[in-house]
């Protein structure tokens, strides 16, 4: 379990570096807020379950601390849920206001190439 854990830590980990790196290669505002949403639910989810794994590696059926342990990760569980409720609505409020306040999306240009 502490191995599932580790690899999913690294794994989240990884994306979340990789949704900072689309953050400062992407030309404009709205495509660089797509790669820090889509990299940010992914990543957060990734390095939440392996908290929850890692929380549940001891579990014992006659243990009442292990039913502790899984309540706590049913709970982690919960945030993931929120992550992916709140994260995509907050990316899209943010790129509706943008639009409104007159923010230009990017277009490819000869002297782009």
């Amino acid at each position: 379990m502490s191995l599932v854990s580790s690899i999913l830590l690294i794994l989240g980990v990884f994306f979340f570096g990789i949704g900072t790196i689309g953050i400062l290669r992407f030309p404009d505002f709205y495509s660089r807020l797509h790669a820090a949403g889509k990299c940010d639910v992914l990543a957060t989810t990734l390095a939440l379950v392996a908290v929850a794994f890692f929380n549940i590696h001891d579990f014992s059926w006659a243990s009442l601390t292990s039913w502790d342990n899984v309540r706590v990760s049913l709970k982690i569980l919960t945030i993931i849920a929120f992550v992916y409720v709140a994260s995509p609505t907050a990316t899209h409020a943010i790129t509706k206001a943008a639009f409104i306040v007159g923010i230009e999306p990017w277009e490819k240009k000869k002297r782009d190439l």
